[in-house]
């Protein structure tokens, strides 16, 4: 099984924001906890970040196809 996974640089390119906006998100109580944290930072499932963004930024959300861009 693949596990596909978001650090931080990735975050920033899907949600379009600030390194600094990141760390505020990813703070965030409602935000999905780390799948792992790593000498690099913390990693997020990639399905964990997207059902969030479905739900909290609907306007972001990606079609049935979650590698479309």
């Amino acid at each position: 099984m693949v596990r596909r996974l978001y650090g931080s640089a990735e975050l920033q390119e899907r949600l379009q924001v600030s390194r600094a906006r990141v760390v505020q998100i990813t703070s965030r109580p409602d935000f999905p906890e780390p799948f792992d944290r790593l000498a690099g930072g913390a990693v997020w499932l990639v399905e964990d970040v997207e059902a969030w963004i479905a739900e909290h930024r609907p306007h972001q959300a990606r079609d049935a196809d979650p590698d479309a861009r």
